[in-house]
């Protein structure tokens, strides 16, 4: 069975020339801005311990979004901090950053401490530079030329026959607009890289094609299928 850090995102490094994509730091969510207000003072029931060099705005978007102080945040509490600073980010694509963000062995799969919140904060804005050099018509829409060549630019040949199944089916379910949504591009971003990683382990000599059995093929692709 696959891990969940086989499908991590790209790191800083793997962006080749986009290396220089500083972390997207937007400012904390706030009642103001519609997400959740400023922790209280009575915050601190369970010490958060955030990585050295944690930019002070994801520790406040931490902060702001673990609400009951519990030191770790679940889904719904993810997705509120993630939807205020970034773009709405659907329940989906949430469950998918939980799984590929959160440790497979952890008592507490569901919930995401410090650590990962930050890894995952310095990932999706290392996305966003992505997404906004290819989106250049400045739709807020990735369409699929530009699916293409962002794919590509990460070192993945995608065919037009899957990126046509790509817009299809991550387009919010209305494929008829053959664009994606930044959550969606990074939930197709994410997916893409993870089941590459997977088949690269099988096709060693890297000829494109590989031999697998029923059940590795299951094992490789069930964990990405996300409810």
């Amino acid at each position: 069975m696959p891990t969940a850090t086989s499908a991590a995102p790209p790191s800083s490094s793997s962006y080749g020339a986009y290396a220089g994509y500083p972390p997207a730091y937007p400012p904390p969510p706030s009642q103001a801005a519609g997400g959740f207000g400023p922790a209280g003072s009575g915050y601190g029931f369970v010490p958060v311990a955030f990585p050295p060099g944690t930019h002070p705005d994801v520790e406040r978007a931490f902060r702001a979004a673990d609400r009951d102080c519990s030191g770790a945040i679940d889904e719904r509490e993810l997705q509120g901090a993630l939807s205020s600073a970034y773009h709405r980010f659907s329940v989906r694509t949430v469950r998918l950053l939980m799984f590929l963000f959160n440790d497979p062995s952890s008592s507490t799969p569901s919930r995401m401490g410090p650590t990962q919140f930050v890894s995952l904060w310095d990932c999706l804005g290392q996305w966003r530079g992505i997404f906004d050099r290819y989106d250049r018509d400045r739709s807020g829409k990735i369409d699929s030329r530009e699916l293409t060549e962002a794919l590509r630019s990460l070192g993945y040949a995608v065919p037009p026959s899957v990126i046509e199944l790509l817009i299809a089916n991550y387009s919010n379910g209305v494929p008829s607009n053959g664009a994606l949504d930044f959550d969606n591009f990074v939930e197709c971003g994410m997916i893409v890289k993870g089941l590459t990683e997977k088949f690269k382990e099988k096709d060693t000599r890297y000829t494109g094609s590989a031999t697998l059995t029923y059940d590795g093929f299951l094992s490789m692709v069930i964990p990405f299928i996300v409810p």
